[in-house]
């Protein structure tokens, strides 16, 4: 299961992770995130170990939001040592993050 991503706990999380991050900027009230929502937990699974999976809720989390200029969602950031290393806007099949989250993982 993805994680819950918190403006608390982003920099233990993802800022100090040992591994690559894919964190999904969402909402409750927005349909594309619905949409998008059951491929981050499928790539939760099948990441596990390997890759850290998170969610963000935008509107209990505007800080962090705010910070990484999040504009409209669903917007999914892939972090690297602290960094954001990779970014996809909109929905996507899942062979597109897949393929992002590969390309991290090598």
């Amino acid at each position: 299961m993805a994680l819950e991503l918190t403006d608390s706990n982003f920099e233990e999380l993802v800022l100090k992770a040992d591994k690559p991050v894919l964190v999904d900027f969402w909402a409750e009230w927005c349909g594309p995130c619905r949409l998008i929502g059951p491929v981050v937990e499928e790539l939760a699974k099948q990441y596990e170990g390997k890759a850290i999976v998170g969610k963000l809720n935008v509107d209990e989390n505007p800080q962090t939001s705010v910070q990484y200029g999040i504009r409209s969602i669903p917007t999914l950031l892939i972090f690297k040592g602290g960094k954001v290393v990779d970014k996809q806007v909109g929905v996507v099949p899942k062979a597109v993050l897949q393929s992002k989250l590969e390309q991290q993982l090598s």
